[in-house]
């Protein structure tokens, strides 16, 4: 049986108490809201901080405000559940509350939040294994070693981001908004991601995600597709999300396609966006953006499958979700 390392549990009842607290304890804690990533992680020591900062005790990081016609935020600590059955969510951003529902199981997602599955830790075969066999191959570089085992070559963890709310959000435009003891901050989501498996989200180590927006719903489409070996409980191999813009004659104003699980950030496929822009999106040129997709992907052997198939499966998912917009 693999146990919790000791630690310490802060329950702060305000964002400014939070902040605190975490720049007080330095790099030895760790904010934790529903804990179904970080407790696993623990007690494979992939992780072993010495305080954890919970965050469900905060009301105003809890919910969701605003109207479709002028945005939607998503407090951090709402649960999985609860935003992918939301009302508004499911009738104006229904492809975020499918998005949100092919993640993990109906127990975890009551106890998941958004504001975590948007910090998820990356994942690799390498890395995502007990500590007895991460020792026994001498570790790797993102947990107590200085190999890549990916790519023993590489100078940067390859491990892949593996969130299914992350490239649809990148898609239609979300921001996160960002809390410390300096102030607050707001940042696109398609910019709070780094191609780095260790140092992967461009958040200071004071700062606490305390909300993420929506934008307004003004004619735009998205859909999410998930590639995975199961049909649940199960992390993404290949995630394609799509958001479509078109005036009245079906013709692409913009279109955004993110790639997902096959690098440490979300992979914008700008070629394919660019191909669809100011064109009918016709069969032949939905194959066509297809492939330039599946150019960007460049999946390596550090998720579950055969990474050479992953990489064909990139353009038969772009197809898909560009077929079910058009």
């Amino acid at each position: 049986m693999m146990r919790l390392p000791a630690f310490t549990y802060a329950a702060p009842r305000s964002i400014d108490e939070a902040a605190r607290i975490l720049a007080g304890e330095g790099p030895q804690a760790m904010l934790v809201a529903g804990g179904t990533d970080l407790y696993p992680n623990m007690k494979r020591r992939q992780q072993s901080p010495r305080v954890l900062i919970g965050l469900r005790g905060i009301r105003e990081l809890s919910g969701i405000t605003g109207i479709p016609t002028t945005g939607l935020s998503i407090g951090a600590c709402t649960t999985l559940t609860d935003l992918s059955t939301h009302r508004l969510v499911v009738e104006s951003y229904p492809a975020l509350s499918r998005a949100v529902r092919t993640i993990s199981t109906p127990i975890l997602r009551n106890m998941g939040t958004i504001g975590g599955n948007i910090c998820l830790d990356t994942r690799c075969n390498y890395y995502d294994q007990s500590y007895e066999w991460r020792r026994a191959i001498n570790f790797c570089m993102k947990c107590d070693g200085d190999t890549c085992w990916v790519a023993p070559s590489s100078r940067t963890c390859l491990a892949v981001n593996s969130s299914d709310s992350v490239p649809l959000l990148c898609a239609i435009g979300a921001t996160v908004r960002l809390a410390g003891t300096h102030g607050h901050r707001e940042i696109a989501m398609r910019d709070f991601y780094n191609k780095d498996g260790i140092r992967y989200i461009n958040k200071q180590p004071d700062e606490i995600v305390t909300h993420i927006a929506l934008p307004p719903v003004n004619g735009w489409s998205a859909t999410y597709h998930k590639l995975a070996r199961r049909g649940s409980f199960d992390f993404p191999v290949l995630g394609v999300a799509v958001a479509m813009w078109r005036d009245p004659d079906g013709t692409v104003l913009d279109a955004r396609i993110y790639l997902n699980a096959v690098a440490s950030a979300p992979v914008e496929a700008a070629e394919a966006r660019q191909a669809l822009i100011g064109h009918k999106p016709t069969p032949d040129l939905i194959a066509h953006a297809s492939h330039l997709a599946s150019i960007n992907a460049k999946p390596m052997d550090n998720t579950d499958l055969d990474y050479a198939w992953r990489k064909k499966m990139v353009r038969v998912y772009v197809r898909r979700a560009l077929n079910g917009l058009s």
